[in-house]
């Protein structure tokens, strides 16, 4: 039973006060705590800043990946290394992330969130290629083999880490344990 008093005479104030400090210590004796206890594990590589993903419980974050060059660099022929357009990041970048998660005993249809990152392209009058980002895109997820799509967000930013990189793709999947929520 809940009682709620008003205490109108400054004298009566501390009477007032025990009696709710009385109510409240009752309510709290009733409260119970549970204690969950997470597991975390990192994956890292020594010569790395970050970790290229964290596992806590059955979710991965995995940190955001970069394009492989489509044409390694020649240091003889003193040729840089060519990554490509946005479409060819973004199929690169999605199949290494492909990669580290099949590593993981995850696949693509595990991912839920993914957050792309996307430089304006200077062959394209640094405009944002979202039609470059969506056809690689649509070749791994919503597919007939793999027809899961994450819930996602892409947006322009001014410059990434690598001076030549126009995509960075970030996920977060969880292990599925069979059945979806409703």
């Amino acid at each position: 039973m809940r009682k709620t008093s008003i205490c109108l005479n400054t004298s009566l104030n501390l009477i007032c006060l025990a009696s709710i400090l009385t109510l409240s210590s009752s309510s709290i004796a009733v409260a119970q705590t549970t204690v969950v206890q997470t597991n975390v594990r990192h994956i890292q590589e020594d010569d790395r800043p970050i970790a290229t993903g964290v596992w806590v419980g059955d979710t991965l974050y995995l940190s955001g990946q970069l394009a492989s060059p489509a044409t390694p660099a020649d240091p003889v022929k003193g040729t840089p290394a060519v990554y490509g357009d946005t479409e060819a990041q973004t199929m690169s970048t999605l199949t290494k992330i492909q990669a580290t998660l099949k590593t993981e005993g995850l696949t693509l249809g595990d991912v839920v969130m993914m957050h792309v990152y996307l430089v304006g392209d200077p062959d394209k009058g640094n405009k944002l290629d979202f039609p470059g980002l969506m056809a690689a895109y649509t070749r791994f997820f919503g597919t007939k083999d793999q027809p899961n799509k994450p819930a996602r967000s892409a947006m322009q930013v001014a410059a990434l880490a690598a001076p030549w990189a126009l995509v960075e793709i970030e996920v977060i999947a969880v292990k599925s344990s069979g059945k979806p929520a409703k």
